[in-house]
């Protein structure tokens, strides 16, 4: 792929988003902040509307599965525990002429991409395990030294000249007392999981939640990337969607397999095509880890992470036990079949999907984003010309219908309002009375809205409309009595979740 393309197509996207109200630079008035983003009124109904399909399916769909909303500041013990404060560092690397800073792993993945779009993979795969043999062993000079030897040159001053690669952590911290100036820092949570773990027994016993179960978290969270680019992807200020599932040691890789398999699903089930998702075996395990897959999407800029699938073993659990003196076990009192004693007490294992909201947002936006060649017109007068609109699905678009009077006279502005009303409670709606009709559908068409419902003059005679479908452009004509089920019908989420 033509990095040039990739580049352009992605301009187009950030256009897009901001003209027709999805996403807009934080603070853009005053020259904006690097790398955080506000959600305009469509993009904030895109977001909610794949947040609420992502909670249902896993709080819903799985008996087993209860959410919670665990607070952003936690007890500074928390991340010592984790290891975050200690080993959340992301390895940095300046360039002396352009004095811009970046990711060593980065400029090195962006490397192996580069060689993938080449036709050579294999090539790109020998430089990520290295890579990845490299930072495990925390060999940074050799970090620098296969920068060096794969000539990457820093995209601002086309010069190789790089300092050496060092850590630096990614938690942003606070002052932890108002009062007290010799009082610990406090931390903006860099992940959500650990609200999850240190809450584990508190959900277990109160749900009354038999392992294997699992627990859902929708949140904010925070960290102080160096290196932030590619419009929502990597952001300061982000959203994650976790579901940790606790289980018997032991069993893990089989349900690790499970939810691996069934978080595919779930994307392609949302309208993400097969061939645009992959798997990637991290090369580099977490020090928590026992495995870990991500679920990458093709972006504009190529395949990155979309989703995590970890098996974290009973660290995080047994860290916090250790350091709280608090006992986070589970008495499990099914029968071992090798043995026919109870399994008793024991430290659980757990396996976890981790999805960020904003660049399944980003995913959604890039694989909506539809250009396509149309004629128009008959004869002489007939013309092509190209059409952009958003082919989101019906279930996740931030307007469900949109209510025209063909003309702003003869009672049918007043019949299109009646019908708004009627559905309103229902469905999320606008109403357009401005501009000629084919404008109007065009407007709609850039914000993915699946169906514009017409009002004309044969509406007041028999109570009738013209249904307008967004992707065909087809058009239906229906009573005005049949629009709550037909438009219900084409929206529900279980239009997804039958797939799954």
């Amino acid at each position: 792929m033509n990095p040039a393309i990739e580049t352009t197509q992605l301009k187009d996207i950030v256009a897009h988003a901001k003209e027709y109200g999805f996403v807009f630079q934080s603070s853009e008035i005053y020259d904006g902040l690097q790398a955080v983003y506000d959600y305009g009124p469509n993009g904030v109904e895109l977001k909610n509307n794949l947040k609420r399909l992502w909670w249902e399916s896993m709080t819903q769909l799985h008996d087993n599965v209860v959410g919670i909303d665990a607070a952003i500041f936690m007890a500074p013990q928390t991340w010592e525990a984790s290891g975050h404060v200690a080993g959340f560092n992301d390895p940095m690397i300046d360039n002396l002429d352009s004095k811009k800073r970046y990711r060593a792993d980065v400029l090195l993945e962006d490397k192996a991409a580069e060689y993938e779009r080449a036709g050579d993979p294999a090539r790109g795969a020998a430089l990520t395990a290295e890579m990845g043999r490299l930072l495990t062993e925390n060999d940074l000079a050799g970090v620098r030294q296969l920068i060096l030897d794969e000539k990457i040159l820093c995209p601002v001053s086309g010069t190789g000249k790089w300092t050496e690669v060092r850590q630096f952590n990614l938690m942003f911290s606070t002052q932890g007392s108002s009062v007290d100036a010799d009082a610990p820092p406090v931390y903006l949570r860099p992940e959500t999981a650990q609200g999850i773990f240190v809450n584990f027994l508190n959900v277990q016993k109160s749900a009354r939640m038999k392992i294997p179960f699992g627990i859902a978290q929708i949140g904010k969270a925070f960290r102080n990337e160096i290196v932030a680019r590619q419009f929502i992807f990597r952001m300061r200020e982000f959203e994650q969607m976790e579901m940790q599932f606790f289980i018997r040691p032991g069993t893990e890789m089989a349900w690790y397999e499970t939810w691996k398999a069934a978080r595919r699903r779930w994307h392609e089930a949302l309208g993400l095509p097969a061939a645009k998702l992959r798997f990637h075996d991290h090369d580099k395990l977490a020090f928590y880890a026992n495995a870990a897959v991500d679920i990458e999407y093709e972006f504009p800029f190529g395949f990155k992470e979309m989703e995590g699938i970890h098996s974290r073993t009973d660290y995080d659990l047994t860290q916090h036990q250790n350091l709280s003196r608090k006992k986070l076990q589970y008495f499990d009192n099914d029968l071992d079949p090798a043995t026919g004693k109870a399994y008793g007490n024991y430290v659980p294992f757990v396996v976890e999907t981790s999805v960020g909201a904003d660049r399944l947002f980003l995913a959604t936006l890039s694989n909506a984003f539809t250009e396509e060649t149309i004629t128009e017109g008959e004869g002489e007068a007939q013309q092509t010309k190209t059409r952009t609109f958003l082919k989101l699905h019906p279930a996740v678009a931030p307007i469900k219908a949109a209510i025209f009077p063909l003309v702003r006279k003869d009672g049918m502005p007043e019949k299109a309002q009646e019908i708004f009303d009627e559905l309103r409670f229902d469905f999320r709606l606008v109403l357009e009375e401005r501009d000629a009709i084919g404008k109007r559908y065009t407007r709609q068409d850039l914000i993915g809205t699946p169906f514009c419902i017409v009002v004309d003059g044969q509406t007041l005679e028999d109570n009738t409309v013209t249904v307008r479908h967004r992707d065909t452009r087809e058009q239906t004509r229906m009573p005005i009595a049949d629009l709550r089920a037909y438009i219900g019908e084409a929206v529900s989420f279980r239009r997804i979740f039958e797939k799954l």
